[in-house]
């Protein structure tokens, strides 16, 4: 009976799921809390009385570590969900009240914009500067931070109007370079962007309001990028996977902001000169100075604020080993802090809530220690002969999947739709190993050093990295031999059991997450490592000669455009096929896909000479060809770089799609080739069509 009213109560569940938690009263999401609590609660007693194989020392010891390691997962991937038990929200409503009262008043503060950089390429770093220069706040100052000393980045800062400073000494890396910074400009308002980042030009309006409240010290708002992570893109998976900060920015700073424990994530945030000044500017013990720098602040009394809306965009990491040491670097800044006098366990003046917020982004880093044994403890079946968890029909199907079926129809649901359940797990097993070897040091009290994070290199060739695939290899042969030992164990006669099945069924998902991360370690080549997005838009593609192609913009980039042809040639020439790629001058005029859609800036109706460079012939209906922009124009590409990246509204938050079909996607991309980046074969971040712009 009690089985029945569990199974009845997640067939509830099923039907809540139909609709975006956002539409239910707050009491449904409770509800849904107190399920998970209890259904928690109750396996975690029958793993405890009924399921421990204590026969041997060595199952005894199997066993034991089995659920405590089960059992730290369960217990901190609920901490999260029993933090979302306050009201929140993404913080627009008050945005959009705090800068309608700031507009009516008279604060205009100056604003120094701080641009951190350390020897990224000048193409990077100039979308950058284009876009900071380009800010419609009038009160600002742009000043370039340049920590490798360039001659060519001084001369760039002058070219866009900035103001250009570099140290002597170059000590404590990014927070010494940001006090620095400090030190030499004025403002009474301080904003930092990333070398790599770009803002939309109404930033500023958006998040000075905030600041107008005399307790407030910083406004944060989301990390969005303009490429996909090498997850996504070495699995050709963009459509169906979201970015892991999604996740955070999303869902997890939102909660935290409701229990006043917003976390500053380093870039893209404004903050209070003198609040700085009060705990002494960027904490340069720290390898992560922002997480650090928010608590000080808290701790003196400060708010820090969360405004949900995507008013920036940057480079997330592009080849998987960057993108793991990125978060090897996290973890290790993070974790550092617990032994910091401003860390979330040491630092004075914080509340019971705010604490466990804060801690509960260092057990995030922490979960990949138990995630490591999880993984391997299926090898205990067959090279062992060991079962670490005793299993009967009763609790497989009281106990064990009615826990799972809750958790994976919840989690997603909980967290509006920024992660998925399983297949956000899937290509993120790469991380297990040097993450959990990342944590076992920083435990140790060994951090390493601080790593800037590569950005925008050329790729002539794929490849995996060994230093990351070695170690799924060598995990992938011993899962094929416990596989043949569970198999040989299995059909002999009469050895067939529930805990037997359970460690086939657990390698097999096993084998399948290996085969998905080593697919994942493979980078995809891409000589010119560009940004490309998918806009809805439409065009014009003429001709010297007048013939004219009516056009659809499937990919586009500061670089070039890939156009959909959906007409034949019109005008003088009225050809039926478009120019082969020999060097000819065509000129692309872009124009609003429908009537109603939001006007495009003043680059629509210009004419962007460009020139064919993919080779073929192009049939009159329906054909592809890519063109690049020409470089004779630099002040039309920045016009254009402006309205890519710097437009209100261009950055769209997406909804993890259904997963299940999402994972038929996976398992289908698992059979393709490798993809050369290129044109045909673009790595797309979608944008939706926005509006206003410069």
């Amino acid at each position: 009976m009690q089985e029945l009213l569990v199974w009845l109560l997640l067939l509830a569940l099923l039907a809540v799921r139909q609709r975006p938690e956002a539409q239910w009263p707050i009491g449904v999401r409770r509800s849904v809390l107190v399920l998970l609590v209890l259904l928690l609660g109750r396996y975690l007693h029958w793993r405890l009385t009924a399921s421990l194989n204590l026969a041997t020392p060595l199952s005894s010891a199997l066993s034991w570590l089995l659920l405590l390691a089960e059992a730290w997962l369960l217990l901190a991937g609920l901490l999260p969900l029993l933090l979302s038990w306050r009201r929140f929200d993404d913080g627009r409503t008050a945005a959009n009240a705090a800068q309608a009262q700031w507009q009516a008043g008279s604060w205009r503060p100056s604003v120094a914009v701080l641009v951190p950089t350390c020897g990224e390429p000048l193409p990077v770093l100039e979308r950058c500067l284009i876009s900071c220069s380009g800010l419609s706040y009038p009160h600002t100052t742009v000043w370039v931070l340049d920590d490798s000393g360039r001659a060519e980045v001084q001369e760039l800062a002058a070219r866009h109007g900035c103001r250009y400073l570099s140290r002597r000494e170059r000590r404590h890396a990014k927070a010494g370079n940001l006090n620095a910074g400090l030190a030499a400009s004025t403002g009474e308002l301080v904003a930092v962007f990333d070398a790599d980042f770009v803002p939309q030009q109404h930033f500023l309006e958006r998040t000075i309001g905030l600041l107008a409240q005399p307790d407030v010290a910083l406004v944060q708002t989301p990390q969005v990028f303009f490429n996909a992570d090498p997850l996504m893109r070495n699995l050709a998976m963009e459509r169906w996977m979201l970015p892991d900060e999604d996740n955070f920015y999303r869902w997890i700073e939102p909660v935290r902001s409701a229990w006043g424990a917003v976390v500053c994530a380093g870039t893209s945030f404004v903050a209070r000169r003198s609040a700085l000044e009060q705990v002494g500017g960027f904490n340069e013990a720290a390898l992560s100075e922002d997480f650090v720098t928010g608590i000080a602040l808290l701790g003196q009394g400060w708010r820090l604020r969360y405004l949900g809306e995507p008013l920036s965009a940057g480079l997330a990491a592009e080849t998987l080993l960057d993108f793991v040491r990125q978060r090897q670097r996290w973890a290790a800044g993070t974790l550092q802090s617990l032994r910091l006098p401003q860390g979330p366990l040491r630092q004075l003046g914080l509340s019971l809530g705010q604490r466990l917020a804060l801690l509960e982004g260092c057990l995030h880093w922490l979960n990949h220690l138990p995630r490591l044994l999880l993984l391997l403890m299926p090898l205990c079946y067959g090279l062992l002969g060991v079962a670490p968890i005793l299993l009967s029909r009763d609790g497989l199907l009281g106990q064990l999947l009615p826990l799972w079926t809750a958790m994976l129809l919840s989690v997603g649901w909980l967290n509006r739709g920024s992660r998925h359940a399983l297949l956000s797990e899937l290509p993120s097993w790469v991380l297990s190993i040097p993450l959990a070897t990342t944590v076992a040091a920083s435990l140790l009290g060994r951090f390493g050093g601080f790593r800037i994070t590569p950005k925008q290199q050329p790729r002539e060739r794929g490849g995996a990295n060994p230093l990351l695939s070695l170690p799924l290899l060598v995990l992938l042969a011993l899962n094929g031999l416990n596989l043949l030992s569970l198999v040989r164990a299995l059909t002999a006669p009469g050895s067939a059991n529930a805990s037997l099945q359970l460690g086939l069924l657990w390698a097999l998902l096993n084998l399948l997450g290996l085969l998905v991360a080593l697919r994942a370690c493979w980078d995809c080549a891409d000589p010119a490592p560009v940004p490309w997005l998918a806009v809805p838009l439409e065009g014009t593609l003429r001709a010297p000669d007048g013939a004219v192609w009516n056009a659809q913009v499937e990919a586009i980039s500061e670089r070039g455009v890939d156009l959909l042809i959906v007409s034949g040639a019109q005008g003088a020439a009225a050809a039926t096929a478009l120019p082969p790629s020999r060097p000819q001058q065509l000129q692309l005029l872009l124009r609003p896909q429908a009537a109603g859609a939001p006007a495009l800036p003043a680059l629509a109706g210009e004419r962007m000479p460009a020139k064919p460079y993919l080779a073929g012939p192009c049939a009159s209906r329906h054909s592809r060809i890519s063109v690049r922009w020409s470089a004779g124009q630099p002040e039309a590409l920045q016009q254009l770089q402006r309205w890519l990246f710097c437009r209100p509204g261009c950055w769209r938050l997406r909804r993890a799609p259904f997963e299940p079909r999402a994972l038929l996607a996976l398992f289908r991309r698992l059979l393709l080739p490798p993809r050369r980046l290129g044109p045909g074969q673009r790595s797309l971040v979608v944008q939706a069509a926005g509006s206003g712009g410069r």
